[in-house]
């Protein structure tokens, strides 16, 4: 019988359907390197969230293992050169947890236009600072959507439930491929240049590394308001820092971090600012269709 390890929490119905089809399946969560590098040995496939590394020695390891199963989109913390070279096969889950994000990134853009965070602890202070909150609206304004994939899709349907013009930049999307969705495409300058609101979705890697950094700061309208829910790393902090110091950025919105989890962060002692720990993914139904989605695929590939 093939055996399965989950490493961090995945929905129990995922565990019993998995169980259920003729898999063993163990469930292991917060170990500790050493102790993953111990208990890998004895399973064929593993399946993972974003907390547990997979790295080439947990690879080495586990020559048993047939598949390496992420629970969600992004495969930054899976070795994929060393499972390759390994014959490992990887799966994700990209489209899962795609609404997930999408919300929380409008929830953001909420938070940075009203002054959400700011209101909120205002009032459990014991203040009614009424007239220090005055926002704006999201209708009529424009939102530059930096990746325009799932995520990005859902992101852009929601932005234009709200009446706000849409546009977007990503090197993999052509106008034809986003169909009747109602968002233009244009090039990287043009979207920093005219976007009220820039939201960020596209995965960390050499190519997107400091993707928005000074230089693209100062491309930016003077005010714009920046959300980042994809992936720390994408976005220079440093820069966002200044930015934020200095006005050039209104308000930011952040949910992930170049290193996590945070410790020391500088912006917490900023007011302009709404900040989330790595909870895109983080609901019930997207933990559902998460785990029910890796359940389905380790089935087939265990079969």
């Amino acid at each position: 019988m093939k055996r399965v390890l989950i490493c961090d929490p995945v929905a129990e119905e995922a565990v019993e359907k998995m169980r259920k089809g003729g898999l063993t399946v163990d469930v292991k969560t917060d170990m500790s390197p050493e102790e993953l590098l111990a208990t890998v040995v004895a399973y064929d496939a593993i399946v993972v969230r974003s907390a547990t590394k997979v790295t080439k020695a947990v690879i080495d390891a586990g020559k048993r293992l047939k598949v390496i199963a992420r629970g969600g989109v992004g495969l930054d913390n899976i070795d994929l050169e060393a499972a390759k070279a390994a014959g490992k096969k990887v799966i994700n889950t990209p489209g899962a947890s795609s609404v997930s994000v999408a919300e929380l990134t409008m929830a953001h853009m909420l938070a940075i236009s009203r002054f959400i965070p700011q209101a909120n602890a205002s009032m459990t202070a014991g203040r009614w600072d009424k007239k220090k909150f005055k926002g704006v609206e999201l209708y009529k304004k424009t939102l530059g959507v930096l990746g325009i994939g799932r995520i990005g899709q859902e992101v852009a349907k929601r932005a234009l439930a709200f009446e706000m013009t849409v546009i977007a930049y990503d090197p993999f999307v052509t106008q034809e491929m986003l169909g009747d969705l109602n968002v233009r495409m244009v090039s990287m300058d043009e979207l920093l240049a005219n976007s009220d609101y820039i939201t960020l979705h596209m995965p960390h890697n050499e190519a997107t590394h400091y993707l928005i950094a000074e230089q693209e700061f100062a491309k930016m309208k003077d005010g714009v308001r920046i959300v980042n829910c994809a992936r720390g790393g994408v976005l220079k902090e440093a820069a966002l820092l200044e930015a934020l110091k200095s006005g050039k950025v209104a308000f930011a919105a952040l949910d992930v971090y170049e290193s996590e989890p945070v410790k020391g962060n500088e912006f917490t002692s900023l007011p302009n600012v709404s900040l989330t720990p790595h909870i895109g993914a983080s609901t019930v139904d997207g933990q559902f269709r998460v785990g029910m989605e890796v359940a389905d695929k380790l089935l087939e590939l265990l079969a």
